[in-house]
C-alpha cells in the first residue's frame, strides 16, 4: 500500500501507512500457499539458473509455468512466460489440459513479442509439457536455451506462482467468483487483467516497488 501511494504522489511514512490500516481494519487478502512437488519428465535439459542472482537486463532470464483453474465445465489451464528482470508477462495461452499443446503457444507469443537475440534461458519444471521432446525443439527455433529446475525444487519458479496467486486472487474479487461457471469466462479474463492492470499499474517487489511497464521504462 505504501509503494502504490508512492507512486501516486501521495507523501507519508510506512509507519503511518501501517498504523492508520490497523485503526481502519483494512488487511490484504492473502493466498494460501500450496507447495507441489514438480513431476520427473523425459527431459534432459540441466538446470542453468541455480538461483544466486537475478537477472541484469531484459530477456536473459524467462520463467515459465502452468496453472488451472476449476469451472463448472471442469478445468481450465493457463500456461505463461514471465521475464523476471522486470516481472513482465510476455506469453500466455489457455487450453483444455496441460500438454505440449498449451505451453508452446505462449512460448511462441514470448519470442514473437521479444525477439530476444540474447540466447534467453527459458526455465520451467520437469512436468511433461515442458519436457517433450517437440517442446524443446520450438525452445531452440528462436535461439532460447531451456532450463529445466530440479525435481521437487519448490523455489524454483516462485516468480511464476507468485504471479498465479496474484491474478487468481484479483480475479475472484473482480468477477466476485472464486468457481467459475464456463470455461469461456476464464479463458478471456486474464488477457484484460495483464495488459489493461498488471502491466502498467500493478506495482511490484521486485522492480523497485513499479508497474513492470514503469520500470522497463525507467531502466531503458
Amino acid at each position: 500500500m505504501h509503494g502504490e501511494l508512492a507512486r501516486l504522489g501521495v507523501r507519508c511514512g510506512r509507519k503511518r501507512v501501517a498504523r492508520l490500516r490497523r485503526e481502519s481494519g483494512l488487511a490484504g487478502v492473502h493466498a494460501r500457499r500450496r507447495w507441489r512437488t514438480a513431476r520427473s519428465g523425459d527431459g534432459r535439459a540441466p538446470d542453468l539458473v541455480q538461483w544466486n542472482s537475478g537477472p541484469a537486463g531484459p530477456d536473459q532470464l524467462w520463467a515459465a509455468d502452468v496453472t488451472q483453474f476449476r469451472t463448472g465445465e471442469g478445468w481450465l489451464y493457463l500456461a505463461a512466460v514471465i521475464d523476471l528482470w522486470s516481472r513482465r508477462v510476455i506469453g500466455w495461452s489457455t487450453g483444455n489440459s496441460a500438454t505440449t499443446e498449451l505451453v508452446t503457444p505462449a512460448l511462441v507469443m514470448a519470442a514473437t513479442r521479444r525477439a530476444p537475440g540474447r540466447r534467453a534461458i527459458h526455465h520451467s519444471g520437469r512436468g511433461a509439457a515442458c519436457t517433450s521432446l517437440a517442446f524443446s525443439q520450438r525452445i531452440t527455433e528462436p535461439g532460447l536455451q531451456q532450463s529445466l529446475g530440479k525435481t521437487g525444487d519448490r523455489y524454483g519458479n516462485a516468480a511464476a506462482e507468485a504471479f498465479f496467486a496474484t491474478l487468481k486472487r484479483e480475479l475472484a474479487w473482480i468477477h466476485h467468483t472464486e468457481r467459475w461457471s464456463t470455461k469461456d469466462q476464464p479463458r478471456t479474463a486474464p488477457s484484460g487483467y495483464i495488459e489493461d492492470f498488471y502491466h502498467p499499474q500493478r506495482i511490484q517487489h521486485r522492480p523497485g516497488h513499479q508497474s513492470p511497464i514503469d520500470f522497463e521504462r525507467a531502466v531503458s
